[in-house]
């Protein structure tokens, strides 16, 4: 058994000395080519397994992985994905593991760049990345691939940047489900409302584009005639919010139904209450604060949750594997698609993993 081969059985094997196998096994210099090769030969022959959380434990090496998420102020879904990342490394800080938070603005590619720049001059050991558009995003994990620097993928899966791994929903197949729950309750509808936040035309990930299209293909195939009307509530204008709002439903009183693919359905749930429009719901997505108050009060029909916490949590488990402890990891992890109602809301275990 691998457990009972010692260093010294290696070494009487190879026919050196205890402190040559060591130095073999925890890769270290001084150790004579011809050495080298015997013991590596008895390690084959004996099928041994180093004990790597031992090894790592022994070792004085630290550990720094970076992060680079968009800038969020409050918004709950980065800051749950912070406390993720935070928690896993002090689950590990026997090991010295640390993670470094960078920001970037999410509509400025100049953002990004600086960011991964500034990461590259850091050199870390390990790099967490939520993906700007793919071209940007290249350019950097090109550079982390040249240095032999693993990375994971957050968020928006972007297969031909070849993470190590990936943490994150199935975009497209969580928006065929929404449109799917959306209308068990739509049914009858012939209008449903499609809110989004853009800056400059465009929403704020790949993700939510994903999302939409997995939304369209399903009610194209069983909903054609619903008519979806696009509402644009602008980035960075929360003042002017209740004006467009109540234009919107005053001119369209026909729709009963709304959706969107990013965290702030409140917005559009907290108008409905405080204008009393009590026959209208939004659907949406994150168990932020917001939305699971709307949701308890009904203006928000369902939500789905992205586990942020757990995406977070997984991101640095995965590089303390692959780099500390060598192991083989995943390489696509899709999180749960899981559906919140007003009456499980308070059942949902924010910090599961």
């Amino acid at each position: 058994m691998t457990d009972k081969i010692r260093i010294k059985d290696i070494a009487q094997q190879s026919g050196v000395s205890v402190g040559t196998v060591d130095r073999v096994l925890h890769n270290r210099p001084n150790v004579s080519p011809a050495a080298r090769e015997k013991v590596e030969k008895i390690l084959k022959e004996m099928n041994y397994q180093p004990n790597m959380y031992a090894s790592a434990l022994a070792s004085n090496k630290t550990y720094t992985f970076y992060c680079l998420i968009p800038r969020h102020d409050s918004e709950a879904y980065w800051s749950e994905i912070e406390e993720g990342t935070a928690v896993a490394c002090e689950n590990r800080r026997d090991f010295r593991v640390s993670i470094k938070m960078m920001y970037y603005h999410r509509f400025q590619p100049e953002s990004f760049v600086k960011a991964s720049q500034d990461c590259l001059k850091s050199k870390p050991d390990g790099v967490i990345v939520v993906p700007a558009t793919l071209d940007v995003t290249r350019k950097f994990t090109d550079e982390l691939h040249t240095r032999d620097i693993p990375f994971v993928l957050l968020d928006s899966y972007m297969p031909d940047l070849k993470p190590l791994s990936f943490y994150g929903q199935d975009s497209f197949c969580s928006g065929y489900f929404a449109a799917r729950m959306l209308m068990l309750v739509a049914a009858q509808e012939k209008q449903i409302m499609f809110m989004k936040q853009m800056k400059d035309g465009n929403v704020a990930s790949k993700q939510q584009e994903n999302r939409e299209v997995g939304f369209s293909h399903y009610m194209h195939d069983h909903f054609p005639n619903v008519e979806i009307i696009d509402l644009n509530l602008p980035l960075g204008e929360d003042n002017t919010y209740d004006d467009i709002l109540e234009k919107f439903f005053t001119s369209h009183p026909a729709v009963h139904h709304c959706i969107t693919f990013n965290s702030k359905a409140y917005i559009v749930g907290d108008f409905l209450l405080r204008s009393n429009r009590r026959n209208i719901q939004i659907m949406g997505y994150d168990m932020v604060e917001g939305n699971a108050e709307c949701l308890r009060q009904g203006s928000i029909s369902f939500l789905i949750a992205q586990h942020a916490y757990m995406q977070g949590y997984s991101c640095v488990k995965t590089l303390f594997d692959a780099i500390v402890l060598r192991k083989e990891v995943t390489p696509v992890n899709y999180v749960p698609i899981e559906i919140l109602t007003k009456e499980n809301v308070d059942f949902y275990r924010r910090t599961q993993l």
